[in-house]
């Protein structure tokens, strides 16, 4: 995230961006405040806002969710507007965001069934246009940001809570 957080177009928003208390907040220490934007528990507005900062301003949005259970919560923006902007405004909405969310882990501490939901097959089979990923092995994390940061469109990167 640090290298994410020197580009000069880039912003993340999301829970625990600057506030912490996640793992996900914890891998922004390196990103100047600047460049976030705190939000409260509010899924879909949040990722509706990020769709509209992205196409009013050209930057790349990195839009957090500590976990891919309450991801759930923005369906709505992501499978009806953001997947489908491209074809519905003739390609000329091209939004610029990077999804980003986790699944729980179960060990040491199991946290619960609404924290630890792996729904990556469901989201590729609703999504067109979003390139999903999972993120199961360190050494691609990096390169696998990088190269969505560099590709442009949406991305959507599932990590695994227990690796942090």
């Amino acid at each position: 995230m640090t290298w994410l957080g020197q580009q000069d177009d880039i912003v993340f928003m999301g829970q625990t961006v600057i506030v912490g208390g996640s793992f996900m907040g914890d891998t922004l220490k390196g990103v100047p405040d600047s460049k976030k934007y705190e939000w409260p528990v509010c899924e879909n507005l949040q990722l509706g806002a990020s769709l509209g900062f992205s196409l009013a301003s050209g930057m790349c949005v990195v839009s957090i969710f500590p976990r891919m259970d309450f991801l759930l919560l923005a369906a709505d923006q992501l499978i009806n507007h953001i997947d489908k902007i491209g074809w519905m405004s003739e390609g000329r909405m091209q939004p610029r965001i990077i999804i980003r969310t986790s699944v729980g882990p179960k060990k040491p501490l199991d946290a619960g069934p609404q924290h630890t939901g792996r729904y990556t097959e469901a989201m590729r089979l609703m999504l067109t246009t979003v390139q999903v990923v999972e993120l199961q092995e360190s050494d691609i994390i990096i390169d696998a940001y990088q190269g969505a940061y560099k590709k442009d469109g949406v991305w959507l990167f599932v990590e695994e809570g227990s690796r942090y």
